[in-house]
């Protein structure tokens, strides 16, 4: 295969979230290890989210200073580009902006992570230009009932991929968008979350307790956008097993806490109701925005877990996309067990050792009883499933062989 001239376009300063960073770094990583000539260019005409000051602000005082710290954690201080396009000077920053815009231009190809960037509203030029649709359905079903936002932003690109391996097959109802060329999935740096440390006695994961709006109406029924509406059909689940659960979810009660940058913020929290729901069923709750922002400790907090414990998105579940999640990926690259809920990846992934996928209660106590009676072999399974399935190398040498490229 020749060498590529890749472009990975991202939301990484925008959201500036472990989880975020994770998956786009691991991407870029993925195709400079194999040989290619990769960037990270980020040009956003959205304001940037601001943890500390939790909302969207009109500067760059957070992002870019935090974009420059994790792709030089990651080895790529000269192989990223920002232009903060919200403003009216339209400013690069990273790289010069002649010859960001005629890498851009002349790329081979140039990945749109989840279609966020705005191209049609740019004013710039592209390479081939693929959406990689890390997070699907919404975009299929609004597609498909025409909504208009949806079609720009989808009709802009060359060719789609998605993570939703069962999206075309007979078993899930999803309409694929038009140009699907390839089905992939969450390409890992499995080095990077190998270990020697012992595991932690808790079960976690961390994300989003509620969510709103993005919620579907498809074929007569509402499917849900929040993760939430899940966790409570087994909001008794820790009463009935001996196993510690934690969730690291912006769960805390409304009161100051530590940002792990530094800065003492009022935080978000959680309505009392939820809050005494969860705790009183026996959930354990991790300040989350200690380490949600640091990829490094966000690293840590996995490698310390003795596995994952995770719900799924509704649309992921009932419409079976066959959508997994980048961060279990990352628990399995790191021995962790994960044990979450079926949306229909058994198609493309084994199941029973390492990784399981629920649909009733009974299904997460055998699971938890299985990996707790004998928990090398599940954490040996775990490791093997990563580096079958999800090694960067792998998983973007058959994409690009998918684009014919």
């Amino acid at each position: 295969m020749k060498r590529l001239n890749i472009i990975v376009l991202g939301t990484l300063a925008s959201d500036p979230y472990a989880g975020m960073a994770w998956m786009h770094m691991q991407i870029v990583l993925g195709f400079q290890r194999l040989g290619h000539n990769v960037f990270y260019f980020e040009i956003t005409g959205t304001w940037p989210y601001n943890p500390v000051l939790q909302s969207r602000v009109s500067n760059t005082d957070y992002s870019l200073p935090y974009l420059i710290k994790t792709v030089e954690s990651f080895g790529l201080q000269d192989r990223w580009a920002y232009r903060s396009s919200f403003s009216k000077s339209k400013e690069w920053f990273g790289m010069e902006g002649k010859k960001a815009e005629e890498l851009l231009a002349d790329a081979d190809l140039v990945f749109n992570i989840s279609g966020a960037t705005r191209i049609d509203k740019e004013g710039l030029k592209t390479g081939r230009l693929i959406y990689f649709s890390t997070d699907p359905v919404y975009h299929e079903i609004r597609y498909s009932q025409n909504d208009v936002i949806t079609k720009v932003i989808v009709d802009q690109h060359d060719d789609v991929v998605t993570y939703g391996e069962n999206i075309g097959n007979a078993d899930c109802p999803i309409p694929p968008l038009p140009h699907l060329r390839a089905k992939t999935r969450q390409p890992v740096i499995t080095e990077l979350w190998g270990n020697n440390i012992a595991p932690g006695n808790k079960f976690t994961t961390i994300g989003n307790w509620k969510q709103s709006g993005r919620d579907l109406q498809f074929n007569g029924e509402i499917y849900y956008w929040s993760k939430h509406h899940e966790f409570l059909k087994f909001i008794d689940l820790p009463k009935k097993i001996d196993q510690a659960i934690e969730l690291a979810m912006n769960l805390v009660k409304p009161e100051t806490v530590k940002h792990s940058v530094g800065t003492v913020i009022p935080a978000l929290g959680i309505p009392d109701d939820d809050y005494n729901m969860l705790i009183s069923n026996g959930w354990k709750l991790a300040d989350a925005p200690s380490f949600s922002t640091d990829p490094w400790k966000y690293h840590d907090y996995i490698i310390k877990s003795r596995g994952e414990f995770t719900f799924a998105k509704d649309q992921n579940i009932r419409l079976r996309s066959g959508w997994f999640s980048e961060r279990s990926a990352c628990y399995l690259a790191a021995g962790r067990p994960v044990i979450t809920q079926d949306t229909g990846f058994g198609v493309a992934l084994p199941t029973g050792e390492g990784l399981f996928a629920f649909n009733t209660m009974d299904d997460i106590i055998g699971a938890f009883e299985a990996i707790n009676s004998n928990y090398k072999k599940h954490s040996d399974a775990a490791k093997e499933i990563a580096e079958e399935y999800f090694k960067a190398e792998k998983v973007l040498q058959k994409l690009l062989k998918d684009l014919c490229v």
